[in-house]
């Protein structure tokens, strides 16, 4: 499968199924595009029309750019077939029961009250609660229990607002590296916050002990404060930002990301990531916000090409700023076009469920974050382990091969087949398929492609 596109002034045209990105003149760009459909003659006649007024290519040239065309397909670099749909699930079922990661919800309550928030304000439908020392414990032990063979462990700190509950946060980082050595493992921790209640205690162990620490942000103060307000309505930048740069200057500037939301206020998002830039960050991330269509955040297909021309200038800012020796980080846009993940990692896509759960602040397991509070989704709990198995296996399916939708789309082999959360809300099924996303996500791998491309070119 071919997928061809022209964006910043190149003409891409990536191999699916191989992997194989190409930077092609206009010539090979067209017998690409006709190769598959017309006979070697007739495409070198059409050609020869089309291009019949240059004065720099004749037939000879395009007969050429026909055979290398034919050399790369012999060499599987061009027009490879994808045999991969036997391998989907495969990898998910050789680790079935090893646990590789957790998130822990520290804190089930926040002291902002973020509109747009899809956790009810740390609530998750359900009651305000902070994690205890023991559950949290327990949850660590589990992760060890059901890791099988593995060194690498993650653990997010997450809520509602984590720093809530840092006391237990604290406790439990030292409880884990009291027994990494025993137990052969590794933990590296994550934790995600607003930011209001980061001081220089939670400076200096966050970049102690936190392999990366999340920080919301939502750009523009106007933006930023329309939404992330506390209970009394007021916004919050003005007490996070200069948090926010003593946290990342000690830590180096590294190892973080400044986290957005974008709506349908804010569809024009570079400007919120320019006013993160103007701040002094450079790992960046900005996320469309995901809720019902009834909500007056939701992006609409009216705000989609408003969103694509923010992505392609977005990938335009990076390439500018690298040439000046003055580069920044865009999490949609890191790509490795000379390895990557693997191919089994690339059809049996995201590990929610499987190898990734959420816990409770009283230990109930959930596929991810997005699905706790939706009892139809409660795998079990960290005291007696996974119990709904049926859901389990469903999440255990989820490939890119499960989904009819994916298997004729050029982007498959990036996304995975997508976020199961995302497409049980759109769509009522974690096999579904979240439209709205795959649009966005396609965009933004054009624009990734093209800047990782123009990198690799000048190199």
């Amino acid at each position: 499968m071919i997928h061809q596109y022209k964006l910043g002034g190149y003409n891409i045209v990536l191999d699916v199924c191989s992997g194989a990105v190409h930077a092609v003149d206009d010539v090979a760009y067209d017998i690409i595009a006709m190769f598959e459909e017309e006979s070697k003659d007739t495409i070198i006649s059409k050609l020869c029309e089309k291009y019949s007024d240059s004065e720099d290519i004749n037939k000879e040239d395009i007969e050429e750019c026909y055979a290398q065309i034919v050399e790369l397909k012999e060499s599987g670099q061009l027009f490879v077939k994808d045999t991969f749909e036997p391998m989907a699930g495969e990898l998910k079922r050789k680790t079935a029961g090893v646990v590789k990661a957790l998130c822990l919800h520290i804190a089930h309550t926040c002291n902002l009250n973020c509109a747009y928030c899809f956790a009810s304000q740390g609530k998750y439908q359900g009651e305000r609660a902070l994690m205890s020392f023991e559950v949290g414990k327990r949850a660590l032990d589990f992760l060890i229990e059901n890791s099988g063979s593995r060194h690498n462990l993650e653990v997010d700190f997450f809520g509602g607002e984590p720093l809530m509950n840092f006391d237990v946060v604290k406790k439990l980082v030292e409880y884990a590296r009291s027994i990494e050595k025993e137990k052969g493992k590794n933990f590296r921790f994550t934790l995600t916050t607003n930011g209001m209640l980061i001081d220089d205690d939670v400076i200096d162990f966050a970049n102690k002990e936190m392999s990366n620490v999340v920080l919301s942000l939502d750009g523009r103060k106007e933006v930023h404060d329309k939404f992330r307000v506390d209970y009394s309505g007021n916004g919050s930048f003005d007490k996070i930002v200069p948090k926010f740069k003593k946290l990342v200057e000690k830590r180096g500037n590294k190892d973080y990301y400044m986290r957005g939301t974008f709506t349908h206020h804010n569809p024009d998002f570079l400007e919120d990531i320019k006013t993160m830039l103007d701040l002094g960050f450079t790992e960046l991330s900005m996320e469309p916000v995901v809720c019902a269509d009834s909500d007056e955040s939701a992006l609409t297909y009216e705000d989609l090409p408003i969103v694509f021309d923010q992505y392609e200038k977005l990938a335009e800012l990076m390439i500018k700023r690298r040439k000046e020796n003055n580069p920044f980080t865009f999490y949609h846009y890191m790509i490795d076009l000379q390895g990557g993940p693997c191919i089994y990692k690339r059809i049996s896509g995201c590990g929610s469920g499987t190898e990734y759960m959420a816990v409770t602040p009283w230990g109930d397991l959930y596929p991810c974050h997005q699905f706790v509070g939706d009892e139809k989704y409660l795998l079990g709990n960290i005291f007696d382990g996974v119990k709904n198995t049926a859901i389990q296996d469903e999440f255990m399916e989820c490939n890119v091969y499960s989904r009819e939708e994916c298997k004729d789309c050029w982007a498959r082999l990036y996304c995975s087949g997508g976020c199961a959360a995302n497409a049980y809300h759109a769509t009522g099924s974690v096999k579904g398929v979240y439209k709205y996303g795959c649009e966005l996500f396609k965009k933004r791998m054009e624009c990734a492609i093209m800047a990782e491309v123009d990198r690799l070119l000048e190199d």
